[in-house]
């Protein structure tokens, strides 16, 4: 076996372990409908994915008076909840994080959900117990600031050096250089390629495959 490079992997949620990122989008767009207002394109909408619900709502719908997002953020969470049983693991996701424990890397979410609907997902997704820590936006500072995967990193024992961050998103990747971690990129979540490039990620994968190649080969 090789030598591990890093002790902690911590893995982005939405559109990098889980195929959400078409249903958030819609969630968000029938919201704003539910409402009233603009409905924002799909780039759009996609771009706030991986930021907590409120900064997500206050990008997706810059016109929204701020004492209204609560009523957003509720039409949305009645969207999502009442379609996220459709949600499903990327293909390949559950071999992937397997391998990885079997080589005693310490793994964990940091994801711009919230404790309950992170909860819910990974009930459904059959994945409870598989992760060493977890963290919400309604827990802690959202994405891009440092203090989630701070915490993470403090709750394993894991040093900055040593800790990995993967995610679908900008949002994940400056988290990851606000930390003073490494970064690696997945292209089949929220986020265009070159955008993701140009945040300096050690990789761009095109696929769960790719990504679990990479890790085993590099992590």
């Amino acid at each position: 076996m090789k030598t591990r490079r890093y002790d902690l992997i911590v893995f982005d949620w939405d559109g990098t372990l889980f195929d959400s990122t078409s249903l958030i989008v819609q969630c968000i767009q029938a919201a704003c409908r539910d409402l009233g207002m603009a409905v924002p394109s799909d780039t759009d909408a996609a771009y706030v994915i991986g930021l907590g619900l409120h900064d997500a709502l206050k990008h997706a719908v810059p016109g929204l008076p701020p004492e209204r997002y609560p009523d957003l953020g509720r039409r949305y969470r009645h969207h999502y909840f009442a379609r996220q049983h459709e949600l499903v693991l990327f293909p390949g996701t559950l071999d992937m994080l397997l391998a990885l424990k079997e080589r005693n890397h310490s793994l964990a979410v940091a994801t711009g959900k919230g404790r309950r609907g992170l909860d819910e997902a990974l009930s459904h997704a059959q994945l409870a117990g598989m992760f060493d820590a977890t963290r919400t936006a309604d827990e802690t500072a959202g994405k891009p600031h440092p203090l989630m995967l701070q915490q993470l990193m403090a709750e394993l024992g894991a040093d900055a050096a040593r800790t990995l961050m993967i995610g679908d998103t900008t949002h994940d990747l400056q988290l990851a250089v606000n930390a003073g971690t490494a970064r690696v990129a997945v292209s089949y979540g929220a986020h265009d390629t070159q955008a993701l490039h140009d945040h300096g990620p050690l990789f761009v994968a095109h696929s769960t495959r790719e990504l679990h190649d990479w890790l085993l080969e590099q992590a």
